[in-house]
């Protein structure tokens, strides 16, 4: 009998597409959980838009996948334009199921989001309220801004917060503004500086990353 919200007779692996910018800590955690039996699911290409990404070379060593597929002017809508069809044409060719931003440094469009709908999900290192608003109540009834954008936990800081955390939601066209699929606080603690807050913050977006993971994959393996 198929689990309720899965798809009938499949037996392929639940695919999961990984794009990053960075160091791939979070995509490590979740090569960790596929290789211990615990993602019921299978990450099957692992791209990247900068070449010095550290997180190519661990999918690498994995036997996974990767891509490069750089950004060159930035600023040029065109350009970039053009980059998320490339991008997305790499991502499609994988056929995911589901496609992971752990840590990319790119805000994706309708251009790319359209290709793939209800497929892309995001790690944002703050607290994000479930309806899109400016304000977040902590477990602890303490109103906090939301934090959107790339330097949150710097701004975490600079703010003074007394707790901030981390999001896993679904993304669409609004930056940091998808629907919520899980959420963690972490204390903001009197000696923090931005290095100390983040590390802690990585701690538990790795933990997380993998449950919502396996969770979609239980869902909709």
């Amino acid at each position: 009998m198929n689990a309720p919200g899965s798809q009938p007779g499949r037996t392929e692996p639940y695919r999961v597409a990984v794009l990053l910018s960075g160091s791939g800590s979070n995509l490590q955690a979740l090569l960790d959980a596929q290789a211990q039996g615990m993602l019921g699911a299978e990450i099957v290409l692992v791209a990247g838009d900068r070449a010095d990404a550290y997180g190519l070379q661990r999918a690498l060593r994995h036997g996974v996948a990767t891509a490069f597929v750089p950004l060159h002017h930035p600023r040029d809508s065109a350009v970039r334009a053009e980059w998320e069809r490339r991008l997305a044409d790499v991502t499609a060719a994988f056929t995911p199921d589901l496609i992971v931003l752990a840590g990319f440094m790119r805000v994706l469009s309708s251009v790319f989001l359209d290709r793939f709908p209800n497929r892309v999900i995001n790690q944002h290192p703050a607290l994000l309220p479930d309806d899109g608003g400016d304000t977040f109540v902590t477990s602890r009834g303490i109103v906090i801004p939301v934090l959107r954008g790339a330097h949150v936990v710097a701004a975490a800081l600079r703010l003074g917060l007394p707790i901030t955390g981390c999001t896993i939601h679904r993304v669409t066209p609004a930056v940091d503004d998808g629907p919520v699929l899980a959420r963690a606080e972490v204390p903001v603690l009197p000696a923090d500086d931005e290095t100390a807050l983040h590390e802690r913050i990585k701690a538990v977006e790795r933990r997380l990353i993998v449950e919502v993971v396996a969770r979609l994959a239980r869902l909709n393996g």
